[in-house]
């Protein structure tokens, strides 16, 4: 299976994932231990392909990033 995301998509998943995937909250969330599996190998698949966490300006680009997902969006999401 192949799954194609923008780099804009790429880190703010990234991020998301880094940033709730070890939360209390979370665990009890996935209530299924086998989908861990693809969890991690999309977290870790993520980690490898993007320089951009490296980056000097990284919170900058990810804030870049999630202006222009949001804008894609239009109201979609919006309470």
């Amino acid at each position: 299976m192949k799954i194609e995301l923008t780099d804009d998509q790429a880190l703010v998943l990234s991020d998301w994932m880094n940033r709730v995937m070890h939360r209390e909250d979370f665990s009890t969330l996935v209530d299924d231990r086998a989908v861990w599996s693809a969890l991690f190998r999309i977290s870790g698949m993520l980690e490898t392909q993007l320089s951009s966490i490296f980056d000097s300006a990284y919170s900058e680009r990810l804030d870049a990033a999630r202006q222009r997902l949001i804008g894609e969006l239009g109201e979609f999401g919006e309470q």
